[in-house]
């Protein structure tokens, strides 16, 4: 560089630095007048000087919404707590990204140690990845159910402020006013919707928009029966008690039987699913010891009997984990999943596919429709009946495929086990050393020269093999007598009869067809099961119908009609004829109620039905239920007990699901084969020892 460049280099550099000092006077002295220094204190409070967990958090929720995996889980997770948070985005989203964000960072640490683990059996690598996906969801779902049982029990407190508060203005809405105040609270929120329903202009339309997004069926009876006394005004009960405070005591009591029964089937429950899951993650140490132990069983868990054992382990192991988490939820209402628009109806739309199905669904009108609804009717199912058969013949082609390549891959396995099983004499105990091992491996890989030569070769016969050993350099030349080649002989020849009859045979298609046929019949076997374990919460459902006529039938100005209207809005088991009842009620009060008594079978509610008709045209609602209220302690009584065996139901059939694949694995993979490969192998020596002598 010049001195003449370098002179206007540094000149420049000075005048630069002057432009700057000059711009940074001017901005502090702007900065020194009152708007600015009003501005800069209001913001002052707002920033974060550090890394903020709350923007951590809605940022991590954009991001699972974006990756297709994580969207899937994300969404379901926000259709369940958008339901209980009511509107509050902010702490949906927080809400989501805390759990999605624990249940991503217990996921990649286990996907990491279980292929670490695995790696060198495919079978169980795959099986345990496919577990993951379960696990995920059971962590989610758990999450979640710690959310809804928290506002469960957050209601109880909240009840017994309203209780406070209603004695002290003696007003429904002042009092739930005065207690929504205290935002902490995630019921607070529900008590301000409630609040904004009861002073709306229309608070009946409001009230039903409410039914469908409240989170549990405790706050839908609290929300009616506080719209119904401040529409209606309270009354003083004969003993002189407020009714409304009475009716609030009962649903009080339903819910502590119902945080109760919560309680007991977590913990009946909360290792079941794990434990049905385990048997996976031992099959290798079992075989492995096993072959260590008695290398007499090394052939069975190397060969394609002990592949389809540990085939069977896993359909054993997911059909029991899927049961048991269907035995723990099958009471519930199904909130995560959305049936607007299914895969299955997507598949549907499409012309061929929809042609296709429809070749086995049954017509309308016939026995094997209606019984076909019917079910999905029993089991509370959200599927359409083209849904349920889309689903069948998803299931038939998956078992028919799945059936076919686990026997190609059971057939490669036995295959492969001959060339690549150390050949040698073993022990009943104990196993080969490092030398012995390594001789008879050379011998496999002797034998392997003919197997190969001769593997596809249909026609060889024993006396061509027996020329070509006794002519190789591996056995002939005079390496061996007579007698030693023939046993090499008729050693190599039982290995290619094995690997040469190894192939997919007619009677193999026959049972993957007979597994096709299970496959099909699977989706109506679990609406069986779910329809059975809901049979189960029958008495319970009755029950809390009886509660809910108790806290309608002293409401000046109800009738019948309102209280089926009720009974509809917190029916589960019994919902299809009890709304079949309400359409149906303007044609013919008494006919409806005829025609609900003569669908369902289940005595308590025919009880119940009964005294409906007869309030229909007789006498007041009060009367037909007058036993209710004098006989409400035993009723509760019996919910106890009810509550009692039905957990008691549940743990036994939970734990025979539970503890079944440990009892497949012990039993079948570990315990029978000891024992019949071992009995085999020494009738096999005893008959040695007596031919020697």
């Amino acid at each position: 560089m010049t001195p003449e460049m370098m002179k206007y280099f540094i000149m420049g550099v000075f005048g630069l630095f002057a432009i700057v000092a000059i711009i940074y006077y001017i901005l502090m002295k702007k900065m020194q007048n009152k708007t600015t220094k009003y501005v800069a204190s209001l913001v002052q409070g707002t920033k974060k000087s550090s890394f903020s967990m709350e923007i951590f958090y809605q940022k991590f929720y954009i991001n699972c919404a974006k990756i297709p995996f994580l969207r899937r889980y994300t969404l379901k997770l926000r259709r369940r707590l958008e339901i209980i948070n009511l509107e509050d985005e902010y702490l949906t989203r927080k809400q989501v990204a805390q759990i999605m964000l624990k249940a991503i960072l217990i996921v990649i640490p286990l996907t990491v140690i279980v292929i670490m683990a695995t790696k060198s059996n495919f079978l169980i690598m795959s099986s345990l990845l496919l577990f993951e996906i379960f696990f995920i969801e059971s962590i989610i779902e758990g999450m979640v159910d710690s959310v809804d049982n928290k506002l469960l029990k957050e209601q109880l407190d909240y009840f017994a402020e309203v209780r406070h508060a209603y004695h002290e203005y003696n007003m429904v809405e002042e009092a739930i006013y005065e207690v929504s105040q205290d935002d902490e609270k995630e019921v607070s929120r529900q008590s301000e919707k409630i609040y904004e329903i009861l002073i709306s202009d229309d608070p009946e339309t409001e009230l039903e928009k409410y039914y469908d997004i409240a989170p549990n069926s405790y706050l839908k009876e609290f929300a009616g029966i506080s719209y119904l006394t401040r529409e209606f005004g309270d009354r003083k009960d004969k003993d002189g008690a407020s009714l409304y405070l009475k009716n609030l005591n009962n649903i009080t009591q339903e819910m502590q039987l119902e945080i109760l029964k919560r309680d007991k089937l977590d913990y009946v429950f909360q290792s079941l699913s794990m434990i049905a899951a385990l048997p996976i993650l031992f099959i290798d140490a079992v075989k492995g010891w096993c072959i260590s132990q008695f290398s007499f069983t090394r052939q069975f868990y190397n060969g394609s009997l002990g592949f389809f054992c540990q085939i069977g382990i896993v359909i054993a192991t997911f059909v029991c984990y899927v049961l048991v988490r269907k035995l723990k939820d099958n009471g519930s209402v199904n909130t995560t999943k959305n049936m607007e628009n299914p895969w299955q109806k997507k598949l549907y739309d499409k012309k061929l596919i929809k042609k296709f199905v429809d070749l086995f669904i049954p017509k309308k009108g016939t026995k094997d429709y209606n019984k076909t609804i019917k079910l999905l009717k029993d089991s509370a199912s959200k599927l359409k009946i083209e849904w349920l058969y889309i689903n069948r013949l998803t299931a038939a082609a998956c078992c028919f495929a799945g059936a076919i390549i686990i026997l190609f891959a059971a057939h490669k396995t036995a295959i492969n086990y001959q060339f690549t099983e150390p050949t040698a004499d073993y022990n009943l105990m104990g196993s080969m050393t490092e030398s012995q091992e390594r001789k008879a491996m050379q011998v496999t890989e002797m034998d392997n020269v003919f197997l190969e030569k001769y593997q596809y070769d249909y026609d060889v016969t024993y006396e061509i093999l027996a020329e070509e050993i006794a002519e190789s350099d591996e056995y002939g030349n005079g390496q061996n007598s007579e007698d030693q080649l023939k046993f090499i002989t008729d050693r190599v020849w039982e290995k290619l009869q094995i690997v040469q009859s190894e192939y997919v045979k007619w009677f193999e298609v026959l049972i993957s067809l007979g597994i096709m046929v299970i496959g099909y019949q699977s989706p109506i076997w679990l609406l069986i099961f779910q329809k059975i374990m809901r049979q189960m919460d029958m008495e319970n459902e009755v029950m809390q119908f009886q509660t809910i006529i108790l806290m309608l039938m002293k409401i000046e100005r109800v009738n019948v009609e309102m209280i089926l209207e009720w009974l509809e809005r917190y029916a589960n088991i019994f919902k299809e004829p009890i709304s079949k009842c309400v359409n149906n009620y303007e044609a013919g009060a008494w006919e409806a109620l005829e025609e609900l008594k003569n669908e369902i079978s289940f005595q308590q509610l025919i009880r119940i039905v009964e005294s409906l008709q007869a309030a229909v045209e007789q006498i007041p609602i009060r009367e037909a239920f007058d036993e209710l209220d004098s006989e409400r302690a035993y009723h509760q009584e019996k919910r106890k007990e009810s509550n009692e065996r039905t957990i008691s139901r549940k743990s036994m059939i939970g734990k025979v699901f539970g503890f079944g694949p440990m009892v497949v694995l012990f039993v079948v993979y570990l315990i029978i084969p000891l024992c019949v490969i071992g009995m085999t192998s020494m009738t096999t020596s005893f008959d040695q020892m007596q031919t020697m002598i």
